[in-house]
Protein backbone atom coordinates (compact mmCIF):
# COMPACT_ATOMS: atom_id res chain seq x y z
CA UNK A 1 0.00 0.00 0.00
CA UNK A 2 1.52 3.34 -0.98
CA UNK A 3 0.78 5.19 2.28
CA UNK A 4 2.42 2.56 4.47
CA UNK A 5 5.44 2.05 2.26
CA UNK A 6 6.15 5.78 2.24
CA UNK A 7 6.05 6.17 6.01
CA UNK A 8 9.20 6.45 8.07
CA UNK A 9 9.40 4.67 11.39
CA UNK A 10 9.12 5.98 14.92
CA UNK A 11 10.29 4.46 18.17
CA UNK A 12 8.21 3.62 21.21
CA UNK A 13 9.30 4.60 24.72
CA UNK A 14 11.33 1.41 25.06
CA UNK A 15 13.30 2.19 21.89
CA UNK A 16 11.64 -0.37 19.66
CA UNK A 17 11.15 0.59 16.03
CA UNK A 18 7.41 1.01 15.28
CA UNK A 19 6.22 0.72 11.69
CA UNK A 20 2.92 0.51 9.82
CA UNK A 21 2.31 -1.93 7.01
CA UNK A 22 -0.54 -3.50 5.12
CA UNK A 23 -2.55 -6.36 6.54
CA UNK A 24 -1.58 -9.28 4.31
CA UNK A 25 -1.99 -13.03 4.04
CA UNK A 26 1.18 -13.33 6.11
CA UNK A 27 0.09 -11.20 9.09
CA UNK A 28 -3.72 -11.13 9.19
CA UNK A 29 -3.86 -13.85 11.83
CA UNK A 30 -1.52 -11.92 14.13
CA UNK A 31 -3.74 -8.84 13.70
CA UNK A 32 -6.90 -10.87 14.34
CA UNK A 33 -5.40 -12.32 17.54
CA UNK A 34 -4.75 -8.89 19.11
CA UNK A 35 -6.72 -8.29 22.30
CA UNK A 36 -7.17 -5.19 24.46
CA UNK A 37 -7.50 -5.21 28.24
CA UNK A 38 -10.88 -6.59 29.34
CA UNK A 39 -12.15 -3.15 30.40
CA UNK A 40 -11.32 -1.79 26.92
CA UNK A 41 -13.30 -4.37 24.96
CA UNK A 42 -16.42 -2.21 24.92
CA UNK A 43 -14.49 0.51 23.06
CA UNK A 44 -12.98 -1.78 20.44
CA UNK A 45 -14.95 -3.15 17.54
CA UNK A 46 -13.50 -5.99 15.53
CA UNK A 47 -11.70 -3.50 13.32
CA UNK A 48 -10.13 -6.02 10.96
CA UNK A 49 -13.50 -7.59 10.19
CA UNK A 50 -15.11 -4.18 9.78
CA UNK A 51 -12.43 -2.98 7.40
CA UNK A 52 -12.78 -6.09 5.24
CA UNK A 53 -16.57 -6.02 5.26
CA UNK A 54 -17.15 -2.38 4.46
CA UNK A 55 -14.40 -2.01 1.82
CA UNK A 56 -14.07 1.63 2.86
CA UNK A 57 -11.33 1.34 5.42
CA UNK A 58 -7.65 0.68 4.84
CA UNK A 59 -6.22 -1.59 7.52
CA UNK A 60 -2.64 -1.32 8.69
CA UNK A 61 -0.73 -3.62 10.99
CA UNK A 62 1.30 -1.91 13.71
CA UNK A 63 4.63 -3.63 14.23
CA UNK A 64 7.16 -3.04 17.01
CA UNK A 65 10.61 -4.54 16.54
CA UNK A 66 9.22 -6.65 13.70
CA UNK A 67 6.33 -8.15 15.69
CA UNK A 68 2.65 -7.31 15.08
CA UNK A 69 1.36 -5.54 18.20
CA UNK A 70 -1.52 -3.44 16.92
CA UNK A 71 -3.94 -2.48 14.18
CA UNK A 72 -5.15 0.87 12.87
CA UNK A 73 -7.52 1.73 10.04
CA UNK A 74 -8.19 4.87 8.05
CA UNK A 75 -10.40 6.11 5.20
CA UNK A 76 -11.08 9.21 3.15
CA UNK A 77 -14.60 10.66 3.15
CA UNK A 78 -15.02 12.69 -0.05
CA UNK A 79 -18.37 14.13 1.12
CA UNK A 80 -16.68 15.70 4.15
CA UNK A 81 -13.31 16.20 2.45
CA UNK A 82 -11.69 14.65 5.51
CA UNK A 83 -9.58 11.64 6.32
CA UNK A 84 -10.83 9.47 9.19
CA UNK A 85 -9.03 7.21 11.60
CA UNK A 86 -11.59 4.50 12.18
CA UNK A 87 -10.01 2.76 15.10
CA UNK A 88 -6.83 1.61 16.70
CA UNK A 89 -6.07 -1.39 18.85
CA UNK A 90 -2.84 -2.09 20.69
CA UNK A 91 -2.53 -5.51 22.27
CA UNK A 92 -2.94 -5.41 26.06
CA UNK A 93 0.59 -6.75 26.63
CA UNK A 94 2.02 -3.90 24.53
CA UNK A 95 0.17 -0.94 26.01
CA UNK A 96 1.79 1.90 27.99
CA UNK A 97 4.99 1.64 25.96
CA UNK A 98 4.28 4.39 23.45
CA UNK A 99 3.29 2.07 20.60
CA UNK A 100 -0.08 3.79 20.08
CA UNK A 101 1.48 7.25 20.07
CA UNK A 102 4.16 6.16 17.58
CA UNK A 103 1.60 4.46 15.32
CA UNK A 104 -0.74 7.46 15.32
CA UNK A 105 2.14 9.84 14.68
CA UNK A 106 3.16 7.74 11.68
CA UNK A 107 -0.39 7.65 10.37
CA UNK A 108 -0.92 11.38 10.86
CA UNK A 109 2.35 12.12 9.06
CA UNK A 110 1.36 9.87 6.16
CA UNK A 111 -2.17 11.18 5.80
CA UNK A 112 -1.08 14.82 6.18
CA UNK A 113 1.32 14.31 3.26
CA UNK A 114 -1.58 13.36 0.96
CA UNK A 115 -2.32 16.12 -1.55
CA UNK A 116 -5.08 18.37 -0.29
CA UNK A 117 -5.33 16.83 3.18
CA UNK A 118 -6.97 19.51 5.29
CA UNK A 119 -8.35 17.58 8.27
CA UNK A 120 -8.11 14.19 9.95
CA UNK A 121 -10.98 13.09 12.19
CA UNK A 122 -11.72 10.29 14.60
CA UNK A 123 -14.37 9.53 17.16
CA UNK A 124 -13.85 8.44 20.74
CA UNK A 125 -16.18 7.05 23.36
CA UNK A 126 -16.54 9.51 26.28
CA UNK A 127 -15.51 6.79 28.75
CA UNK A 128 -12.28 6.01 26.94
CA UNK A 129 -10.17 8.49 28.87
CA UNK A 130 -6.79 6.96 27.94
CA UNK A 131 -7.53 7.32 24.21
CA UNK A 132 -8.90 10.83 24.70
CA UNK A 133 -5.69 11.86 26.52
CA UNK A 134 -3.56 10.45 23.71
CA UNK A 135 -5.58 12.11 20.95
CA UNK A 136 -5.57 15.46 22.76
CA UNK A 137 -1.82 15.24 23.38
CA UNK A 138 -1.32 14.69 19.63
CA UNK A 139 -3.32 17.83 18.83
CA UNK A 140 -6.85 16.55 18.19
CA UNK A 141 -9.55 18.99 19.23
CA UNK A 142 -13.30 18.48 19.82
CA UNK A 143 -15.52 19.45 16.89
CA UNK A 144 -18.78 19.46 18.85
CA UNK A 145 -20.08 16.68 16.60
CA UNK A 146 -21.19 13.28 17.87
CA UNK A 147 -21.23 10.07 15.86
CA UNK A 148 -22.68 6.85 17.28
CA UNK A 149 -22.51 8.30 20.82
CA UNK A 150 -18.84 9.15 20.37
CA UNK A 151 -17.28 12.62 20.33
CA UNK A 152 -15.71 13.57 17.00
CA UNK A 153 -12.24 15.08 17.28
CA UNK A 154 -10.27 16.72 14.46
CA UNK A 155 -6.59 17.32 13.74
CA UNK A 156 -5.39 19.88 11.23
CA UNK A 157 -2.05 19.29 9.52
CA UNK A 158 0.54 22.01 10.09
CA UNK A 159 0.75 24.55 7.28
Amino acid sequence: MPLASALPAHHDRTGRLVTLGPVTDANWRAVADLAPHDEQRRFVARYLLLSLREEVWTSLAVDAAGRTVGHVMWAYDADEDAHWIGGMLVDAAEQRRGVGRAALTLLLDGLAAAPGCREIRLSVHPGNTAATRLYTALGFRPTGLVEDDEAVLAWTPPA
